[in-house]
């Protein structure tokens, strides 16, 4: 109808269609809050897809004498009236666009628009959910059409189709109110009715939506997994497995669900790599791992120094110029031009690549070893060179067995080079001429009785030679497999932490304790019977370090749950304090490593201790996900660490802190004195 033909009816209770234009806002409309952006556009993309479902109520202007102005306040449908105008902005329909309209001048108008927005009760959620999957089953309306014909985003749409496909059965659970709202939107990350019941049926006091969530993905693979990572949902995808979708948190990924499918193809991707390392490097042997397998039971060796060549140390020399000369023309730069940046990358590449040739396996120990490649706890493959199968051992004498530098097996122990090279011919002319001697076995073991009670006495005098001793013992045990040339009774013990933690050794104090064992491994003579000579040849500093190296590997302060040993536990605590232990620099409390691994409460108290009261009480009703991140984010620069992992103060830091302990409550009872 144009605006030309629309009769204006003044009669209350007339239904007349009125010019958009001759409408406005009611001084009198009980709503004072204006309608959201959003429920204007919704309100626009409905009337746009139907029409006006529901007239709108007005009544006439007056002037000052009781005249009709010819314009309407809108006393109900304000939110239409607001979203028309919406739609002539975008061209859609024209300010004299005829609205359908209920005249109304007997009722009061406050009242009339009070009653509308009051005297209502919304559909249920539920009833909305189960409406919008019928549009999709019944009408095939995809999530991007239902959310345009409604004005919310096909994002929303897709999460309303996703809970209205939640099992019946649970959906009345939710209409009854037995159900949250958060819970339902946990077994809609679910689409099988059965396992969503079954899960309902499971839970017990504790119905949080996080748990919910895990109790339906338990089977399947986080996108964060070290496998996902490794294989990458492209690649997962193409090879046909299917990828569980959260829609209504951030599942950074989503789950892969086809578990057999994912071990498959990691296997397959890691015996490639182990295949073309063995391929590129020469290696006898290569084998992929999930994990590395520490009970090998190999010997390994190190690589050692080598001299570049003259071209590999001119493109050394070449390419560190560069980097230098490039260093200084752009030192006062506060950002680096793309290019720029680029080439330093090239450069540092370049030169790590270069230098790694400094350091080389003998090809003998190439051809006869082998490595291991293993997939990193962050998706990354490590490989771990220089292990000798014990078939693959050259034949020795039985005097030079067990004598080269090498990786103990019962214990993650690194060693020098190996050495076949080593001198045995003393130890042979030393036993060929107990073989010839005439003494008894008796008289041999009464003398050195005698001989190992003057050593004693001797060395019990020499501080510094029981410091060579003690050193050459362990390290004779730590880098030498089986090596028996030692002459005290000490005995390293090396519990793999790998087995306890996982993960550890992909830490970078992990990766520090590994390049530190591997250069002291690189350093040991080839055999054994040098190691005396290498040892009280160090200088004192060199021989310290040495002795300390080895000690540390020994340390054992894993507390296990089936353990009682509160007496090694004070222990470990008291060489914290020796070596001024703060784990801030190895450690730090996050949601993988810490907060999302304890319960609620506990984070709640390592936020009150770490930051305030105020903090945990803001925190109080978040799930426990977003709970566990919020608290990685406030403790990071607070340096708290939980109370395993604190050192206790020292003896001289209690005095201090008691003393000031003193002179705080001197003061306070000194104030609260003057006071009185």
């Amino acid at each position: 109808m144009s605006a030309k033909n629309v009769e204006i009816a003044t009669a209350s209770g007339t239904e007349s269609f009125i010019p958009l234009n001759k409408l406005k806002k009611s001084p009198k409309n009980a709503r004072k809050t204006p309608h959201s952006e959003a429920s204007i556009e919704a309100y626009a993309a409905s009337i746009a897809a139907k029409g006006i479902l529901q007239n709108l109520v007005v009544e006439p202007e007056l002037d000052t004498d009781g005249a009709a102005t010819g314009f309407y306040f809108v006393t109900i449908g304000e939110g239409r009236r607001q979203a028309q105008l919406l739609r002539v902005k975008r061209k859609e329909i024209k300010k004299t666009e005829p609205i359908r309209c209920i005249i109304d001048t007997a009722n009061d108008p406050h009242e009339i628009s009070l009653d509308e927005n009051v005297t209502r009760e919304n559909m249920h959620p539920a009833d909305q959910f189960e409406a919008f999957k019928k549009l999709a089953d019944e009408r095939g309306f995809g999530a991007e059409e239902i959310a345009a014909r409604f004005g919310v985003t096909p994002h929303v749409v897709r999460q309303r189709l996703r809970l209205g496909a939640v099992s019946p059965k649970l959906m009345q659970v939710y209409r009854d109110g037995d159900l949250a709202l958060d819970q339902l939107m946990a077994f809609a990350i679910a689409d099988d009715h059965a396992r969503q019941e079954a899960v309902y049926e499971r839970l017990s006091y504790n119905r949080d939506a996080s748990t919910i969530r895990r109790l339906l993905t338990e089977t399947h693979v986080a996108a964060t997994d070290r496998r996902a990572v490794f294989i990458g949902a492209e690649a997962y995808t193409e090879a046909g497995g299917t990828i569980l979708r959260d829609l209504f948190t951030e599942d950074r990924g989503g789950y892969f669900e086809d578990v057999a499918l994912l071990d498959l193809l990691v296997t397959g991707k890691l015996g490639r790599a182990a295949e073309a390392l063995r391929e590129a490097e020469g290696w006898k042997w290569t084998q992929a791992h999930l994990d590395f397998p520490h009970a090998h039971g190999l010997r390994r060796t190190y690589p050692h120094p080598v001299e570049l060549s003259a071209e590999d140390q001119a493109a050394l020399d070449a390419a560190q110029a560069e980097f230098n000369s490039m260093t200084e023309q752009h030192e006062a730069a506060e950002e680096l031009p793309d290019e720029v940046d680029a080439r330093f990358g090239e450069l540092e590449t370049e030169i790590e690549r270069l230098e790694a040739k400094r350091q080389a396996y003998d090809p003998d120990y190439i051809a006869r070893g082998g490595a291991f490649v293993i997939l990193n706890h962050d998706g990354t493959v490590r490989v771990e060179r220089g292990f000798i199968r014990t078939e693959d051992e050259k034949p020795q004498p039985e005097t030079e067995q067990a004598g080269d530098a090498s990786e103990s097996a019962d214990a993650e122990r690194s060693d020098g080079r190996s050495g076949e090279e080593g001198d045995g011919e003393a130890d042979q002319s030393s036993d060929e001429e107990e073989n010839d001697s005439p003494l008894s076995d008796i008289l041999v073991r009464d003398l050195t009785a005698h001989r190992t009670l003057g050593l004693r006495l001797n060395l019990s005098e020499q501080p510094d030679v029981a410091v060579v001793t003690v050193t050459h013992a362990l390290a004779a045990q730590i880098f030498y497999l089986g090596a028996e040339a030692h002459v005290v009774g000490i005995h390293p013990v090396n519990m793999v932490l790998a087995s306890h933690a996982d993960g550890i050794e992909d830490t970078p104090a992990g990766k520090a304790w590994a390049d530190r064992h591997a250069n002291w491994a690189r350093q040991m003579p080839r055999d054994v019977t040098s190691l005396w000579t290498f040892v009280s040849e160090l200088d004192h500093d060199s021989r310290m370090a040495l002795l300390a190296h080895c000690v540390a590997l020994t340390v054992n302060a894993v507390k296990l749950p089936w353990e009682r040993k509160p007496r090694t536990q004070a222990t470990a605590d008291r060489l914290a304090e020796a070596v001024s232990l703060d784990m801030n620099g190895y450690w730090r409390p996050t949601v993988r490593t810490y907060f999302g691994r304890i319960t609620k409460a506990r984070i709640l108290e390592a936020v009150r201790e770490g930051v305030s009261h105020e903090a945990a009480d803001r925190m109080a009703d978040m799930k426990k996900p977003d709970m566990a991140e919020a608290a990685e984010q406030l403790l990071a620069a607070t340096g708290w660490l939980p109370a395993l992992m604190r050192t206790p103060k020292t003896v001289q830091e209690r005095v201090e802190q008691a003393q000031t302990d003193v002179g705080t409550e001197a003061h306070g009872n000194a104030y609260a004195d003057a006071a009185e």
